[in-house]
């Protein structure tokens, strides 16, 4: 893992290895590439596989999807509905996701906007409706973990938001993958994954009904169908490999902050780990926990490969510079292992979500705390937003107006719309006039 003096290699050089790939340029592992050509019997790019098997799901439907899931995953299929009473789980796991579910719950409850209604003139009114979406789908990657805690993310917030009817696609019948689902409120869950799922909820199959919008992460290939389908559908966000960034004065605890690190190391080699931190002692301090910690993690071999490829450790010259480098980031997961993180709050511009003290760890956020973990990536936390309520919302806007204001108000629609060329739009107010 490299540790980088600031103030040495200067403000540009740090900037530049604090921008990380957008997720359309991550390059597939020489393995993955392999496996392709087996199955396309040619060298294509991730974007060209998504493209042949979203239009080939678009024509065919549930054949597609059936032949794509054969050649790529090596499953039969024949019913994708998946029976919810169909598994067993420990009971202290379901104790926990109970817990989990209620925290999320009562969070997302807070977030609800409220329609309404306000008068203009005389008895004119405007207004904006929040109406929920009819049907969302939530897509819960397979992999080489299961995500139980995604599934509520997902679904809960749609629930508080009132949509109609929530359908879920997962190559991963995990028992704990379904009683979250179960727990959520989730309507029908299908056996299917990669694009061919995305594709089959974004046109609709003769199984799968067609959704307004789809939500949830997923690999490269998943990612790259959701911006495939975008505008037959809406989407959530187009997300990339996990994140953090750890803000450290000197008095932060190396072990926390190696800790916290792994935390998201292990979930990809394409992760990426990042402290920041005012002092040099504590950057040798924590890259020797990271070693030290890495020996006895299961999952050791992905979090190496994430920690020699994304791990970052940059000595800044003060906490501003700290903060700075932290918001040309953008990252998903912001740590303030600070004496006194609050004070910093006010400077963060640009962060998926905020953990302020040592006592906030990121895991806290990803399983129980209740705020959503479905966040931007990549640095798109400049533009996007935490998956919530309104992700599930849509507004309309409501215009009613009694004759003597429309008549009020008549010469200057009629001036804006001939100033635009579109004589039928000031013909519209005219007739009124005419016959009022």
């Amino acid at each position: 893992m490299k540790i980088i003096n600031g103030k040495k290699i200067g403000r540009g050089e740090v900037e530049r290895l604090l921008t990380k790939k957008a997720f359309d340029e991550v390059e597939l592992s020489p393995k993955i590439r392999e496996a392709n050509k087996k199955i396309f019997s040619e060298d294509l790019s991730a974007i060209e596989i998504v493209r042949r098997i979203v239009e080939d799901v678009r024509r065919r439907g549930d054949s597609a999807v059936i032949d794509w899931t054969k050649k790529i995953d090596g499953v039969e299929l024949e019913n994708f509905s998946v029976e919810l009473e169909e598994f067993e789980i420990d009971s202290e796991i379901f104790s926990s996701l109970k817990v989990a579910a209620e925290n999320i719950r009562r969070f997302h409850t807070e977030q609800l906007p409220k329609s309404w209604i306000t008068y203009r003139g005389e008895n004119s009114l405007l207004g904006q409706a929040v109406i929920p979406l009819e049907r969302v789908g939530v897509y819960v990657p397979g992999g080489t973990a299961a995500y139980p805690s995604s599934v509520l993310m997902n679904i809960i917030p749609a629930k508080v938001a009132g949509v109609k009817e929530i359908i879920m696609c997962s190559p991963n019948t995990n028992p704990a993958v379904l009683a979250a689902a179960k727990l959520a409120g989730v309507d029908k869950i299908f056996k299917i994954g990669g694009a061919q799922a995305i594709a089959a909820m974004a046109f609709g199959t003769e199984q799968i009904p067609r959704v307004n919008k789809i939500v949830g992460p997923g690999n490269i290939f998943v990612t790259l169908a959701k911006k495939e389908v975008y505008g037959h559908c809406d989407i959530d966000m187009l997300a990339g490999p996990s994140e953090i960034l750890i803000v450290a004065d000197e008095f932060a605890n190396p072990v926390y902050a190696a800790a916290d690190m792994l935390s998201q190391a292990e979930h990809d080699p394409l992760a990426c780990s990042i402290v920041i931190t005012t002092s040099e002692e504590l950057a040798e301090k924590i890259s020797a926990q990271v070693e030290e910690q890495l020996k006895n993690l299961p999952r050791k071999e992905i979090a190496a490969a994430s920690i020699e490829r994304n791990g970052l450790i940059v000595v800044a010259e003060n906490l501003n510079e700290a903060i700075d480098f932290a918001n040309f980031s953008a990252p998903e997961h912001l740590e303030l292992l600070t004496q006194n993180p609050f004070e910093l709050l006010p400077k963060i511009k640009n962060a998926g979500a905020i953990f302020l003290g040592a006592y906030s760890p990121e895991p806290l956020g990803d399983y129980l705390a209740g705020p959503n973990h479905v966040l931007p990536t990549g640095g798109t936390a400049k533009f996007y937003s935490v998956l919530n309520v309104e992700t599930f919302l849509k507004r309309t806007s409501l215009i009613s107006y009694t004759r003597k204001d429309l008549l009020k108000a008549a010469e200057d629609v009629k001036r804006l719309a001939e100033a635009e060329g579109l004589q039928a739009h000031a013909e519209a107010i005219r007739k009124r006039e005419e016959n009022s």
